[in-house]
């Protein structure tokens, strides 16, 4: 039987972004590349994907789901575990080599201070996953791909990308479902992007992450404290 104290007790949860933040680069373009390399994905998807790329730097009109979609679109036909393996090869070839190390020792400490550490991230859930197994998280939020009863991927995503705002909507799923409504706290918040503004502005201490030139100007307005990791 649950005492009162154990009943009422809260979580501090502490949400790490990842590409910018925990990994230096940005996963998509990363894994569009390592596809074209290994003759993966043809140069005119890839050029289509670069074009998006340019839309979403200078903050021209984009659809979040149009990136995946093209990146999955080279993925068709392939065999689901196949196509999950390929990823996690990605993620230990090519992004591990790229993890801030001050990002890998600030996951460790927020987790021995008893802090739920959780993973919140616009890459695939697969990709995700694995970042979050490497740093020894509790829980990822990701981006799902939708599949058939099979398994098979069908090329599409299966609900919100996990970006911009809905990256702190996430979270409150996440946490409500595991940890129990009005449970927890949004204790720490980290990302390096002028989108990630929402969850970091619903933190308790937020940190903007090596940022762009947009969330520099919105951090300091703010106060809330700008981490150089790159230094």
């Amino acid at each position: 039987m649950q005492t009162s104290s154990e009943r009422h007790e809260i979580h501090n949860v502490a949400v790490f972004d990842f590409d910018g933040t925990i990994v230096d680069g940005q996963s998509g373009a990363l894994f569009t590349t390592y596809l074209f390399r290994n003759h993966i994905m043809s140069l005119g998807r890839a050029l289509r994907l670069g074009w998006w790329g340019v839309r979403y730097k200078l903050h021209l009109p984009y659809r979040q789901d149009e990136a995946r979609e093209l990146v999955f679109g080279a993925l068709l036909g392939r065999p689901y575990d196949e196509v999950d393996a390929l990823m996690v090869r990605f993620h230990d070839e090519v992004l591990l080599p790229r993890y801030r190390p001050q990002a890998v020792d600030e996951v460790a400490r927020r987790s021995a201070e008893g802090n739920v550490t959780l993973l919140v991230s616009a890459t695939f859930e697969t990709i995700a996953q694995a970042a979050a197994r490497t740093l020894g998280m509790d829980g990822v939020v990701a981006t799902q791909m939708a599949h058939d009863a099979q398994g098979a991927y069908l090329g599409v995503v299966e609900g919100p990308v996990i970006a911009g705002a809905e990256k702190y909507r996430a979270v409150v799923r996440w946490c409500d479902e595991r940890l129990g409504f009005g449970q927890w706290l949004l204790a720490y918040a980290y990302g390096d992007h002028h989108t990630d503004k929402d969850l970091l502005s619903h933190a308790q201490e937020p940190f903007a992450v090596c940022p762009g030139k947009t969330l520099h100007a919105i951090a300091k307005q703010h106060g809330w404290k700008i981490l150089e990791w790159d230094a």
